[in-house]
This record gives C-alpha cells, sequence and structure tokens, in this order.
C-alpha cells in the first residue's frame, strides 16, 4: 500500500550518492512519492519499474538502461482506475513479469463504494517494449474465497510457475497472510492455495497485524521469500521465509521463518518503515539489489496513507556464509560505505 496527499512540511531531504554493488553512484531516493516497487530487468538490456503512485488512480511504467536512470525515465500510464465497479476505487501495487513472449502487471484495486475490498488482477501486453503497444484487461484473478487480496508477484522454480501474494482469510484474526498457488497461466490458479506464513510475532502486529508485499529471490538451490509487517509507518519492517529449491514449496513445513526482522528502520540514518520490496540485479549483473520504499521522518501526517512521501530507494544484498540474505542496515540518504 501507498500513501496519498503531499506535506510540503514533511517532504524528504534532499539526497546525494551511495555506492552499488558495480560502484556506479546511485542517488537515493531514486524516486520520490512513489511505493510499492517492482523492477524487473529484461533481455533487451531495460530495467522496467512499476509502483503504487499517490492518488492510487493509475498504473504507471518506466524503463532505463541503468538503476540510476530510472529515476529520471519519463513514466507512461497504461491502466487507469474504472469510472465504476470493482476497479473505480484504488489501484495498489503493480507488479510487472514477462511470460512466453509477453508483459504482465498484476495489480489490486477496489471499488469506490469500499475502498479497502481490493482483489487482484492483470493486464498484458505482447509488444516488445511495453511503453507502447495496448494492453489487455484479463480480469479477476481468482483465488480460494473472496477477500482483501492484494500484492501479488509470480516466480518459476524447477519450470513451475508460481504466484504468492497477500490475502485476509476471514476464518482467522489478522488483516492478510502470505499464500502461494500454483499457475496454469500467468493469469490462471491451479489447485489450492496454501498459507505461507501468518502473522504470529509481535513485531508482524504493531499498529496492524500484517503479512504482506511478498517478494522471491532464488540463489544457491534456495528460495527465499521477503515479506513486510506492521503498520505502513516506521513500524513497517521485513520478514523471511526460505526453503530448499527441490522441495515441495506448496508444503508449509518446507518454509522456514524468521523469527526475527530482517529489513527494519534505522533511526540513525533517517530511513523509516522499509519494506514492500523487490529484487533486480545490479547494472553489471553481479550483485542483487533490494528495491525498497520508506520514508525520511518517523511520522507520516496525517497517516500512512494519505502521506505521500514514501520513496523509492535501492542497496546491495549482502549473503551471510550459510548462504542466507543479509540485507544490513537501510541505507542513508547520503554517501555509505559498502
Amino acid at each position: 500500500m501507498s500513501p496519498h496527499t503531499l506535506s510540503s512540511a514533511s517532504a524528504p531531504q534532499p539526497s546525494s550518492g551511495v555506492q552499488i554493488p558495480n560502484q556506479a553512484t546511485l542517488v537515493n531516493p531514486v524516486v520520490s512519492q512513489r511505493a510499492d516497487p517492482s523492477v524487473y530487468r529484461h533481455t533487451d538490456g531495460y530495467y522496467y519499474l512499476t509502483d503504487s503512485v499517490p492518488a492510487y488512480d493509475l498504473i504507471e511504467l518506466r524503463r532505463a538502461r541503468t538503476l540510476q536512470g530510472l529515476s529520471s525515465a519519463t513514466p507512461v500510464v497504461v491502466h487507469r482506475v474504472a469510472g465504476s465497479g470493482p476497479q473505480s476505487g484504488w489501484i495498489w501495487a503493480p507488479d510487472i513479469r514477462f511470460y512466453d513472449g509477453t508483459w504482465y502487471i498484476y495489480y489490486s484495486a477496489s471499488p469506490s463504494t469500499n475502498r479497502f475490498d481490493h482483489r487482484l488482477y492483470s493486464i498484458s501486453n505482447t509488444s516488445a517494449n511495453p511503453l507502447t503497444g495496448s494492453w489487455t484487461h484479463n480480469g479477476q484473478l481468482m483465488t480460494d474465497w473472496e477477500s482483501f487480496t492484494i500484492d501479488a508477484t509470480s516466480f518459476t522454480s524447477n519450470g513451475r510457475r508460481y504466484l504468492v501474494w497477500a490475502q485476509k482469510d476471514p476464518a482467522i484474526p489478522g488483516n492478510s497472510n502470505i499464500y502461494i498457488a500454483r499457475l496454469t497461466s500467468p493469469t490462471k490458479i491451479t489447485g489450492r492455495q496454501v498459507r505461507l506464513s501468518a502473522p504470529t510475532y509481535a513485531w508482524e502486529s504493531t499498529g496492524q497485524t500484517v503479512n504482506e508485499a511478498p517478494a522471491v529471490q532464488q540463489r544457491n538451490g534456495k528460495i527465499f521469500l521477503t515479506y513486510s509487517a506492521s503498520a505502513t509507518d516506521s513500524t513497517y519492517k521485513m520478514g523471511l521465509l526460505s526453503a530448499s529449491a527441490s522441495a515441495d514449496i506448496l508444503n508449509p513445513a518446507a518454509w522456514r521463518k524468521s523469527a526475527q526482522p530482517v529489513f527494519q528502520t534505522s533511526a540513525q540514518n533517517r530511513v523509516y518503515g522499509p519494506g514492500s520490496n523487490s529484487f533486480t540485479v545490479s547494472d553489471d549483473g553481479k550483485d542483487v539489489v533490494n528495491v525498497y520504499n520508506a520514508r525520511s521522518y518517523p511520522d507520516p501526517t496525517p497517516d500512512p496513507l494519505r502521506d505521500p512521501n514514501r520513496s523509492i530507494r535501492m542497496q546491495k544484498v549482502n549473503w551471510k556464509p550459510d548462504g542466507t540474505p543479509d540485507f544490513g542496515v537501510p541505507a542513508a540518504t547520503g554517501p555509505t560505505l559498502e
């Protein structure tokens, strides 16, 4: 989810360069007043970025040859809210993927009569450059039941395609949990959905009882799934699930959940509420980059949804001796050491 209206008194401070893995200078924040970033590096050499806009009323897409280039790339609107009906309210968390010669953007939308009653949808485009051509509306992506459903992304493991997302289970407390299911196509689930994580630790339930915004990174025979927890203010933080790529990842027992958050607020560095992330690679392709949203101050005004000043930030992911990701501390706005 993302913020809403501008509060000039709370605007982020000017930023300067930090070093990304390929030693290029990256200016954080890369994009201001955007949230829920999804970055996809395609075989054409471009990075594609989509995200939540402050008014929640459209989906935009931009591309650049470098990560830094996304900051000055001109966004193109590829979808707008409908005038009425189930997609006439708020659009959240678009996620861009490319499968079998077609671009897909998953997103969540709600009706104007209840802006917090989201469902999953997708659009697709067969143009080589998705900033051109036309986008087809594929309708609702159906899950096992009708309830608040957001933050879908997909990935492929061992030749099988999966969808992961956040959804409220009406039978249990909490705003949302993390689910997984097989896909028979990019827009159709097969079999039953499986709950991988629900908020069980105190740090997942500060302000809101939430597990949301899953993102997947695969490395050295492991699948790492990050998610975000608690309210979208300074208490927002990232957790981690991990599984062997050779395991039955539709079995919840195959996944290990970290007892502690793996990425959270750094008051010292003035980075508050990091989360809603995605993963990409550095310009030279050698390192994993964590792309996330955060604010430069702790108290959104008048509340997290109506304060637009989350921004998109990026930094390198390091790796621990046991092969698990080390997200470190959110890098301060300004020069930092690798």
